[in-house]
């Protein structure tokens, strides 16, 4: 199964769905460093440096699913909500280059604010431009500590599908296994230094992490968020104000800071997923990712579909 990718970030998303059975015939970002990340990792995938608004999807025509992490900001409660009004909204490109190329399932991730009240009238045009298509939308909030992530983040998911396939998909259940908590996650991180209180802290530390916050490169910088944001590390034993470049060392003394690689297993990644740049650059790309074990439960989800809609043609036939 082959798909196309837009606003591919670090590689969350890519990472879940090439989990999931997918080959990327393309992924398109337009950060310099969110692409050197990509190659980094998969020097096979074709990664695209540039605007995904002068990206053309007609050579990609008949892949099974075209998939992106649209920009957040225009429908962040961090943000304006400016909506269709935020020259970052790239909607409008997903539905064009779901136009061009045609694909079977079509799968976008954004912030839970898109289903503001606020912005009821842009889901409905945005679903009903699907349906123009000849798409069946579909929406829903997904917690990625029900998928296995030690943090909460709640993302939204659209699925838009053919009206043939539509029958057949299900949305992913909850996983039935507990979540591990931030303690248990990163014990073996905290003392990779040798410090000696290691094993107390993740022992305090025993809830899931709140919503990273990656920031953009106009506003937030290497820090775990907003002020109620780091109260929250704080009640985890975490100080948040900074990002740390290693982790504490045997006498440390005090609340320690992350690391980007901890963050990063926060958000779900493998610790063998390298980030490039600076730590500013690295966190960012940490911190705006969507967790790869949630996109892996939707794209089985939709790998399934595929497998169930065949199986009904060959009965049928």
């Amino acid at each position: 199964m082959t798909s196309v990718e837009i606003c591919a970030g670090a590689g969350g998303q890519s990472l879940g769905l090439e989990r999931a059975g997918f080959e990327h015939e393309a992924l398109v970002e337009i950060d310099d460093a969110c692409c050197a990340t990509l190659r980094t990792n998969r020097p096979h995938w074709n990664v695209l440096h540039g605007d995904v608004t002068r990206f053309v999807g007609r050579p990609y025509k008949g892949v099974e699913l075209l998939a992106g992490g649209v920009p957040c900001p225009p429908f962040s409660v961090a943000g304006k909500q400016l909506g269709a009004k935020d020259e970052r909204d790239l909607f409008p490109e997903a539905l064009r280059l779901t136009d061009e190329i045609r694909p079977r399932a079509v799968m976008l991730e954004n912030v839970r604010g898109f289903l503001s009240p606020s912005f009821e009238d842009y889901r409905i045009k945005l679903f009903k431009d699907f349906r123009r298509l000849g798409y069946v939308p579909d929406i829903k909030l997904f917690h990625a500590s029900d998928h296995g992530v030690p943090q909460l983040r709640p993302r939204v998911v659209i699925v838009a599908l053919r009206s043939g396939d539509a029958d057949h998909f299900n949305w992913p259940e909850k996983l039935n296994t507990p979540v591990r908590t931030v303690g248990d996650a990163l014990v073996d991180l905290m003392a990779a230094n040798g410090w000696n209180k290691a094993a107390h802290w993740a022992a305090a530390a025993q809830s899931i992490a709140p919503t990273i916050v990656g920031g953009s490169k106009k506003h937030g910088g290497p820090d775990l968020g907003p002020t109620r944001a780091r109260k929250a590390w704080a009640e985890l034993g975490v100080e948040g104000r900074t990002i740390a470049e290693e982790a504490p060392e045997r006498g440390f003394v005090g609340n320690p800071r992350l690391t980007v690689r901890m963050v990063a297993r926060i958000q779900g990644f493998p610790d063998d997923w390298h980030f490039t740049g600076r730590k500013t650059a690295a966190y960012r790309q940490v911190g705006n990712a969507f967790p790869p074990p949630v996109a892996e439960a939707v794209g089985k989800s939709i790998v399934q579909m595929f497998e169930l809609a065949a199986h009904r043609t060959v009965m049928v036939a």
